[in-house]
């Protein structure tokens, strides 16, 4: 360095002086090699290595370590929590499915209750109609049937009465009966009772 400072000078007073020379040799003061320019500028580079090794070096390659361990231990980190994520995402899409698989069967399960609860609801609505109404047939039936007993012994009745008041006589037991039967025989009760002939 000093040399180049000392040929800088050199040219500077060469240029000032005004001689050809001087343009000579500034034209091939860099390109035309000198030994002490050489010597001077070698050792000018050891030195420079010498001191950046020695004190800046260690101190950029120590922050160079620093720095990889710290992207390191982020990768690492990131490593971790991105496992950990995504058996957390596993985890979670595992409970999403088990949990609709459950609703799923909620629902099927009330939709077979509901179903099931309609169709006992129904079925028990109709044995009861079916009940009420077989109940509605035989309480008909046994008023019909009274009915006719009764309408049978006032028709007896009322055809012994009316034999006696024609005949002006009394009848026989046997003829009563066979009077009753007659004018019974004659009516037509099977309107009352429902059935057809």
């Amino acid at each position: 360095m000093a040399t180049v400072a000392t040929s800088a000078t050199a040219y500077v007073l060469g240029f000032v002086q005004g001689g050809g020379a001087a343009k000579e040799e500034s034209s091939t003061f860099l390109v035309s090699p000198d030994l002490g320019l050489m010597l001077w500028t070698l050792l000018s580079f050891v030195t420079a290595l010498f001191i950046l090794r020695k004190y800046a070096f260690p101190k950029i390659t120590e922050a160079l370590d620093k720095r990889q361990h710290a992207i390191e231990d982020s990768i690492d980190t990131a490593t971790r929590t991105k496992a950990e994520a995504d058996e957390l995402l596993a985890e979670y899409r595992e409970r999403l499915k088990e949990a609709r698989v459950q609703a799923e069967e909620i629902v099927t399960r009330a939709r077979t209750a509901g179903a099931s609860a309609e169709r006992e609801s129904a079925e028990a609505a109709k044995a009861k109609g079916e009940e009420l109404m077989e109940q509605a047939r035989k309480d008909i039936e046994a008023e019909t049937r009274r009915a006719i007993g009764e309408i049978r012994s006032e028709v007896a009745d009322l055809t012994v009465a009316a034999t006696e008041k024609v005949t002006r006589k009394t009848l026989t037991a046997e003829d009563q009966k066979r009077l009753v039967d007659e004018a019974l025989g004659e009516l037509d009760f099977t309107a009352l009772s429902g059935e057809r002939r």
